[in-house]
């Protein structure tokens, strides 16, 4: 193992989602920062305290801004030098190499504020036979309730300007509850393409996650069309529970496939204990009860200990580093990065690499990108891409990395 330095190297870095002044994302990390590391319970058997055991790299990549937005939170490429990307106040914008970007008609109305509006946008696994595509929104309930919802439509490029096609509903997190953080809604397919994996945070309101009668504060499994697998874990108790594949979670940002088919998360602590989780079927994942971090007001948490019955992170952060967009790396550009993490940070201004070894993970490297990073997607050629979040600038940019030039 090479030599690791600590993360102090990074500048000091307010925490944070994003730069709403809304309450409910006061509570998304609003005082921790990046300094120098905090003891953690790490061992060679036990969860990674990335915070300690990590390097910062000289960026190996070029930087080229490709487009200006206002507060992008996903992308997915379409193919070659075209893709579409979400803007979270709601529009969905068809992205061109050679065109530039039109707004997408038939989009969803979307409740903004806080954490929430439009969320990820992913391909469905036959969009080259369906055109389907699948985007995660926030809707409003009765009262001052709202929820995250994912729903699908056919992408027509046929016209003018592209649109949604009888956009559907597929998912809905239940309950609707009050506030507006910790959404989550995130969306991965397994690679056979015959399940789909949708995030549900726990909406800032913690003992959910431990109460199985709602899906907040989870990872459920569907078919594509929102049906429920008869070989989910809890499906004999019905409702909305039957949809749950794993639970105990926080605030999943991240979700992604490694290459030999295993389900990994990241989800943001509260103050401390960032994670990255192996999902395992049926497990739990320990939040409130358990966490690297503790309660905003002081109140602590007890760390996870080997015989507490809940599933560990693999990697956690203590202080934290505000995880989001998480892809596994399978490009050529970028050898070296094959089968690794990447995975962006929002109060660490960077990008993170982190080797996956089966059912092992280890932060490598940080890449100190001076700026939030929302999301993180892998072009046709193998070239990464990320989207920067504009924080209370509401700005951003999309700017895609290519191995560093050497003339």
């Amino acid at each position: 193992m090479r030599h690791l330095l600590a993360l102090a190297a990074l500048p000091l870095l307010a925490a944070g989602c994003n730069g709403s002044t809304d309450k409910s994302m006061a509570a998304e990390n609003p005082d921790s920062a990046i300094g120098t590391p905090q003891a953690g319970s790490s061992s060679s058997s036990g969860p990674q305290n990335a915070a300690q055991m990590s390097k910062v790299a000289k960026l190996p990549f070029d930087v080229e801004t490709v487009a200006d937005l206002d507060e992008p939170w996903a992308m997915t490429f379409l193919g070659a030098g075209e893709a579409l990307i979400t803007e979270k106040d709601g529009r969905l914008l068809h992205w061109t190499q050679n065109g530039g970007t039109q707004q997408v008609s038939g989009t969803p109305k979307v409740d903004y504020g806080g954490q929430g509006g439009l969320g990820d946008v992913v391909l469905a696994p036959d969009f080259a036979q369906s055109g389907m595509v699948y985007l995660s929104w926030v809707e409003a309930g009765d009262g001052d309730t709202r929820g995250a919802v994912v729903g699908r439509a056919k992408l027509n490029r046929t016209g003018a300007a592209p649109s949604l096609d009888n956009l559907q509903i597929v998912w809905r997190q239940a309950p609707k509850v009050t506030g507006r953080g910790h959404f989550s809604h995130r969306i991965a397919f397994s690679p056979d393409g015959k399940y789909m994996f949708i995030s549900s945070g726990e909406r800032q309101k913690q003992d959910p996650a431990q109460d199985r009668s709602n899906n907040l504060g989870s990872i459920v499994r569907l078919y594509p069309d929102g049906s429920v697998p008869e070989d989910n874990p809890f499906y004999d108790e019905g409702g909305t529970t039957a949809q749950i594949w794993s639970y105990g979670h926080r605030n999943t940002l991240g979700l992604a496939f490694s290459p030999n088919g295993q389900l990994w998360n990241h989800e943001m602590g509260p103050k401390g204990g960032d994670e990255v989780n192996l999902i395992k079927r049926g497990a739990n994942y320990g939040w409130p009860v358990r966490s690297y971090g503790d309660n905003y007001d002081g109140k602590p948490i007890p760390d996870h200990s080997a015989d507490d019955g809940f599933t560990k992170p693999k990697v956690y952060w203590t202080p934290v580093i505000s995880p989001a967009g998480m892809i596994f790396y399978t490009g050529s550009l970028f050898p070296e990065w094959q089968g690794s993490i990447l995975m962006g940070g929002l109060s660490s201004k960077s990008l993170a690499l982190i080797n996956v070894n089966d059912q092992e993970a280890r932060q490598e490297t940080w890449f100190d990108m001076g700026t939030r990073i929302r999301e993180v997607e892998q072009a046709p050629d193998g070239s990464v891409w990320l989207l920067e979040d504009g924080g209370k600038s509401a700005q951003g940019r999309v700017m895609r990395l290519t191995p560093k030039s050497t003339s």
